[in-house]
């Protein structure tokens, strides 16, 4: 195997059982093959004599004062000086004895080289059962529709990244969500991304591990949707103007009857709720997009660009006020029924097939013109934000 320059960072929080015999494996892969390269030990704060034993193994160890995954990796990337990086907890689930596959990929061009350890294997013990059949098979699944289908394990934490990657995808986040954003940024962002097969095996602590199942897990999730907006707001919000557009017009002319069931007024009342929400959810898809773009996490699309062009404020005025007089002329016309009758009671039905299409104008109308406001104040002096 070629030399290349290698750094080994294990986050680290009270792993004396452990972080020795994982130091010593990493050192003597690192001899074996030839490799120039370090051990660097990002510690969050050990008290059992972490810190002592890498030490006296001959790790760097890199003191990391603000708690949390993310935290320690983040310093220990900082330290490393290699030009690629093997990243892995320190409690000998994964062996660091068997990095080839990773040092191979890597070679080979890849940024992001993500272990696998459904392909590899899960050694009895080793994950506890929710995690191995709910949690991560779950997270996995949404990470890959979202973002990197080639990815089957999003949470693995053995993984091979270059230091030019880690510049270029800035990460942020504390916590185990860590592991998580690495792939969705590096996604976005379009680098290459691998996978190889790789063992979890049973860890040699004997206390509870440090991830809390239910708060990581959200965490995860949240960050996932947060960055996706497509999933966020897009779809659901396409889903329901359709949904609601559908059963708006087709109830404005009549009832629908579904087997023995009947839709009228309420149903369609109903239907224009939905065509609200829906419409505002797609305009945060592209208040989103926008902010994401302007945070340099990804570029704009054409068709992306040409909605922003079309929803320029003299555009927005224009279609805002069509709709606000449209709103208020059958307002209008729904009082002038009224008048004709004396203003007496009126039949609810007919009017509010009247009333709720009134309604929607004037709430869309108002909302266009509030989007294609802000969309001016969000793009002013922005020409990467012009078709």
């Amino acid at each position: 195997m070629d030399n290349i320059e290698l750094s080994i960072v294990m986050p680290c929080l009270n792993e004396a059982e452990t972080v020795g015999l994982c130091i010593t494996k990493a050192r003597n892969y690192l001899l074996g093959k030839k490799i120039k390269g370090e051990i660097i030990v990002a510690d969050n704060g050990s008290e059992d004599g972490s810190i002592e034993i890498a030490r006296s193994l001959g790790a760097k160890v890199v003191n990391v004062a603000q708690k949390g995954y993310g935290n320690a990796l983040l310093e220990g990337f900082n330290a490393a000086g290699g030009k690629h990086i093997i990243m892995g907890d320190s409690d000998n689930s994964y062996d660091f004895s068997e990095l080839d596959f990773f040092i191979d990929k890597l070679k080979e061009g890849n940024h992001i080289v993500i272990g696998n350890r459904f392909e590899g294997g899960i050694k009895d013990g080793a994950m506890p059962t929710l995690h191995r059949y709910l949690g991560n098979p779950v997270l996995s699944f949404l990470g890959r529709i979202f973002y990197c289908p080639e990815v089957g394990d999003f949470h693995c934490g053995l993984r091979g990244i270059t230091k030019a990657a880690i510049s270029e995808l800035n990460l942020k986040s504390p916590g185990m969500e860590f592991a998580s954003e690495m792939i969705v940024k590096a996604s976005l962002k379009g680098l290459k991304i691998t996978q190889v097969p790789t063992i979890l095996h049973k860890d040699g602590r004997n206390r509870k591990p440090h991830l809390n199942t239910w708060k990581d897990g959200w965490r995860h999730l949240k960050f996932l949707l947060l960055l996706c907006p497509r999933w966020l707001f897009l779809y659901p919000g396409l889903l329901m103007i359709i949904l609601g557009f559908s059963l708006t017009t087709i109830l404005s002319l009549g009832r629908l009857q579904v087997g023995s069931i009947n839709f009228g007024i309420h149903t369609m009342f109903y239907g224009a709720i939905f065509f609200i929400i829906g419409l505002q959810l797609s305009m945060f898809y592209l208040f989103t997009n926008i902010y994401y773009h302007s945070a340099g996490l990804y570029k704009l699309k054409k068709i992306q660009l040409k909605i922003v062009s079309l929803l320029s404020m003299e555009n927005g005025l224009i279609a805002a006020t069509t709709l606000i007089f449209s709103g208020l002329f059958l307002s209008f016309y729904a009082i002038n029924i009224w008048k004709e009758t004396g203003y007496q009671s009126l039949d609810p039905v007919k009017m509010l097939k009247v009333i709720i299409p009134a309604g929607i104008t004037l709430i869309m109308g108002i909302q266009i013109l509030i989007a294609s406001l802000f969309l001016s104040i969000l793009t002013q002096n922005r020409s990467d934000l012009k078709t």
